[in-house]
């Protein structure tokens, strides 16, 4: 029986998703052995990306890169990103139209797509980061390049969804949580993913996101523990103001994306682990730092972005905002109408790939 909350949930999606779904049937697997990234340093089954903000130095050419925060290079490799957020895509959007219809011709290209990445010997991805973010001339790969892979949240999602209706055999599923397994000890290990682990902004948060969500997937408790914990006591006193904002985010070149996307990012979380005994979203630290407080203070700028007054963001202003997913999970939550009219009076399905990048969740039915 689907609940009036779910149907509301639904009806902006639902046809845009079936729209969808008649190319992502036809779409054939494309993982990082298919895009050969002449200047990493690893094999063809190893991700790779460049910093963002670095650029050649115009006085020294061919040496190392310099860094323009906020300002993205496009001749950087990006390959390997687009592939893994086409996954994302696809694995989503095709699970979504599973649990729209019931329609089990959605879940063979799905499986296709999860062995492809996570079990084909020719296909898959290695389970770690170790050459994201890399810098010419100065780093062949960084723990911030573990940022990346918040793509495949919504894949370790959609993974749970097919389990929970028995839509996907246990030898695929296995394959997919080992993999998911290796990643998630990686993350947790690795002198990259400690770093990422303990960095004070964004990037502190997508590395719980993530880990909550692969840990959630293969029934790690302790880490799943873990990442509360780190909600509780580092992220709401040590990232948010006593209003609501995100410090450090408001001191970039781009406040206004930085800000939505660490509130994303923090919803998610919430999303993820919260239970009727242990509600991140309900939690308050002792000087009343919460999530209410966090999404009422961005609510005012995403209904009129006109009325920001943090400073215009260096690229892709005009871009944001969009259906964000924090609005939609705190009005499941809190069910405060005023945050599902801003999510669904907003973009549901945003073309700019910078927008794509910055929005890991970008298939609310999977959460429901």
């Amino acid at each position: 029986m689907v609940s009036a909350e779910e149907k509301q949930v639904m009806e902006p999606l639902q046809e845009k998703i079936l729209e969808q779904t008649a190319i992502d049937m036809e779409s054939k697997p494309a993982t990082v052995t298919c895009f050969i990234a002449e200047r990493s340093a690893g094999t063809k089954h190893d991700f790779y990306s460049e910093g963002d903000y670095w650029w050649p130095d115009s006085l020294n050419p061919d040496g190392p890169y310099i860094r323009r925060d906020g300002e993205t290079n496009p001749d950087n490799f990006v390959e390997h990103r687009h592939a893994m957020i086409r996954f994302s895509r696809i694995v989503g959007n095709l699970t979504s139209a599973y649990l729209l219809t019931g329609d089990r011709q959605y879940l063979d290209p799905v499986i296709k797509h999860l062995r492809a990445w996570f079990i084909d010997e020719e296909t898959r991805m290695n389970p770690h980061l170790l050459y994201a973010q890399a810098i010419k001339g100065i780093a062949t790969g960084r723990g911030i390049g573990i940022i990346d892979t918040v793509h495949l949240i919504e894949v370790a999602q959609s993974l749970m969804k097919l389990e929970e209706k028995g839509a996907i055999s246990q030898k695929d599923l296995n394959g997919a949580k080992e993999w998911f397994r290796q990643y998630l000890t990686w993350m947790k290990t690795h002198p990259y993913g400690i770093n990422e682990m303990n960095a004070t902004n964004n990037h502190g948060t997508c590395w719980a996101m993530q880990a909550a969500m692969f840990a959630k997937l293969i029934d790690d408790k302790e880490t799943m523990k873990f990442c509360s914990d780190r909600f509780k006591n580092v992220f709401l006193p040590d990232q948010m103001a006593a209003d609501g904002s995100f410090p450090q985010e408001l001191a970039r070149t781009k406040p206004y994306g930085y800000s939505l996307f660490n509130l994303d990012a923090m919803a998610t979380l919430c999303q993820i682990l919260s239970t009727e005994d242990d509600n991140l979203w309900e939690y308050t630290t002792p000087d009343g730092r919460n999530m209410k407080k966090a999404v009422e203070f961005m609510l005012p700028y995403i209904a009129d972005k006109s009325t920001w007054g943090y400073g215009k963001d260096v690229m892709y202003w005009d871009e944001w905002p969009v259906a964000h997913p924090a609005l939609l999970f705190a009005w499941m939550n809190f069910g405060d109408e005023r945050y599902y009219a801003n999510w669904a009076n907003h973009e549901h399905f945003p073309e700019n790939e910078e927008v794509i990048r910055n929005l890991p969740i970008r298939n609310p039915i999977i959460w429901l």
